[in-house]
């Protein structure tokens, strides 16, 4: 199996909620859209965010599971400087997101804040300047 991610798929509450936050707040073109179905966003080179109405991703892959907390895993919009990730933060609250914590100082040497879109996935966005951090920059 080859090394790589093809597809991000966020089961959604409400689509047109979701599309309106990545698409007419953040910005993002969509790809390709079913209504009432699925939004897809292509966010990198061979990476697609899919968009996908909860019940018909629990049809296919099984039930959501629910409770307190959050989905035990973040995405992330790595970027050059600070600077844009404070201005990438504010876009993301612009566009409604829930400001999850502002952006600070890592002990790891970055910088990093996040926000949450409507159904509560949370997004970090992030200035690594380690090696790592530039393999991921366009």
């Amino acid at each position: 199996m080859d090394q790589r991610l093809s597809f991000v798929t966020l089961a959604v509450a409400d689509l047109a909620a979701s599309r309106a936050f990545y698409c007419d707040g953040l910005g993002w073109e969509p790809a390709l859209e079913v209504p009432d179905d699925v939004v897809m966003i292509e966010v990198g080179e061979r990476l697609v965010l899919s968009l996908w109405v909860r019940a018909a991703f629990e049809a296919e892959v099984g039930p959501v599971a629910t409770g307190p907390g959050v989905a035990p895993f973040t995405l992330a919009h790595n970027v050059a400087t600070r600077e844009e990730v404070d201005a990438s933060l504010a876009t993301a609250r612009a566009a409604g997101a829930d400001p999850v914590s502002p952006a600070q100082e890592r002990v790891w040497g970055g910088y990093t804040g996040y926000f949450a879109d409507p159904d509560g996935y949370r997004w970090e966005v992030a200035h690594n300047p380690g090696p790592i951090g530039s393999k991921v920059l366009p």
